[in-house]
């Protein structure tokens, strides 16, 4: 999946953190009907989860009947309950060695997320939170195309010229709304059949096709 000779690569790679770079799936599920008993919303049975991961964040706060005046307090305590168990939160297989393939080929690397930078960082450790470049995070659940947009307004990136790379509906709609490219990865919250019917300009199935993409021809 490398570049074609003679093909640009990006000035700037957004990665999404929660289902793209950490795997947090099963922590979210762990906590989450707790955090439905405290805000009053519908639980979450076990044989829904699989439903629910077709649908985009829109869809599925409808289904759980959660009012929009709710979505910033539950998000604050949910981030609350990330930062406390950051230490049960670990990074996707490869991606470590896709971050540190991304640095080599010399491209920029941002991190945009709904999740509080300290846990954000935490989770990466020193060694990767070094390699990132620009962060933005703390976006609200619908909010992460405003902070795309200050982000690459911040950097001097054109859109076009931006890579976004997450796991979810929504990031797929910020970067769009945008114009900037997307690529989906096949390992996160969102069912990787959802993403590919989005139409995304690239599917990862695997971390280390993000840094085959970002290599050119001569180091593929």
């Amino acid at each position: 999946m490398a570049r074609r000779p003679g093909e640009a690569g990006p000035s700037l790679v957004v990665l999404d953190f929660d289902g793209t770079l950490a795997d947090s799936f099963a922590w979210f599920c762990s906590v989450l009907n707790g955090v439905a008993d405290r805000y009053r919303f519908r639980r979450v049975e076990a044989h829904e989860v699989d439903a629910l991961r077709l649908q985009g964040a829109r869809a599925i706060v409808a289904h759980l009947g959660i009012p929009r005046w709710k979505l910033p307090f539950i998000a604050r305590h949910m981030h609350a309950l990330a930062a406390r168990d950051a230490a049960q939160i670990t990074l996707f297989s490869g991606v470590p060695a896709m971050l540190a393939g991304v640095q080599e080929a010399g491209v920029p690397l941002a991190i945009l997320s709904s999740n509080r930078a300290d846990t954000v960082r935490r989770v990466l450790g020193p060694e990767n939170a070094g390699r990132i470049d620009a962060y933005a995070c703390g976006a609200s659940l619908f909010g992460k195309a405003q902070r795309l947009r200050a982000l690459l307004t911040r950097r001097g990136v054109p859109p076009e010229r931006a890579l976004c790379i997450g796991d979810e509906v929504r990031d797929f709609e910020a970067a769009r709304a945008l114009g900037c490219p997307f690529g989906a990865v096949a390992w996160g919250y969102t069912d990787a059949g959802a993403l590919a019917a989005l139409g995304p300009d690239h599917l990862f199935a695997e971390p280390a096709e993000i840094t085959g993409l970002l290599r050119g021809p001569e180091q593929a």
